[in-house]
């Protein structure tokens, strides 16, 4: 089961994600005076009030998360003159459904589970499929952003795109999926 947080804690959490009691009141749809009381622990919240509050504070701590907070290192990718294969074996390896094809540390495209499948349609022998280079079905790649890049728009261009590269100098050096921003909910 979890723990319910103390009036202290409220508090703390509060003054952590920097908000006064008049700021946190008007995010969670509550009075301050309500803040005040909960906590200095004169009142008793119910379970929906402090959901709100909790959520309220929640947001606040998203808001300041940016790439280099979330990001993952090493970039598993490809090269260009990979084959499909080895593509395939290492999404399936990694439990991921794309790929940034990388020459270097510079993105040069990427490619999907989708692509392969789609790939998979046009060509008959199987074999041959498995042997062609990633060169031959690339896709365009993923957007690419710095570190600091926020997390609201890190989250608008993962609504158009799988994964989010973050560079430095020119130079791949993380991603960020999905998932790595939804994970930012369940904390």
């Amino acid at each position: 089961m979890y723990e319910l947080p103390t009036p202290k804690d409220i508090k703390k959490y509060r003054k952590q994600v920097e908000l006064t009691q008049v700021e946190l009141a008007k995010k969670a749809g509550v009075s301050q005076s309500l803040i005040a009381r909960i906590e200095a622990g004169g009142v008793d919240p119910r379970l929906s009030t402090l959901k709100r509050i909790l959520d309220a504070m929640r947001v606040e701590e998203i808001r300041d998360v940016c790439a280099e907070d979330i990001v993952k290192t090493p970039v598993i990718h490809v090269s260009p003159e990979d084959t499909i294969g080895q593509a395939s074996e290492i999404m399936e390896k990694h439990g991921i459904s794309q790929l940034p094809v990388l020459e270097g540390d510079v993105q040069v495209g990427s490619i999907s589970e989708a692509m392969v499948i789609k790939g998979m349609d046009l060509e008959k022998d199987l074999s041959r499929m498995s042997a062609k280079k990633i060169s031959e079905i690339m896709n365009g790649g993923f957007p690419t952003v710095g570190k600091k890049t926020g997390v609201k728009a890190l989250s608008k261009l993962l609504e158009m795109d799988p994964a989010v590269l973050i560079a430095e100098k020119g130079k791949v050096v993380g991603i960020v999926t999905k998932a790595d921003v939804l994970k930012l909910i369940e904390r």
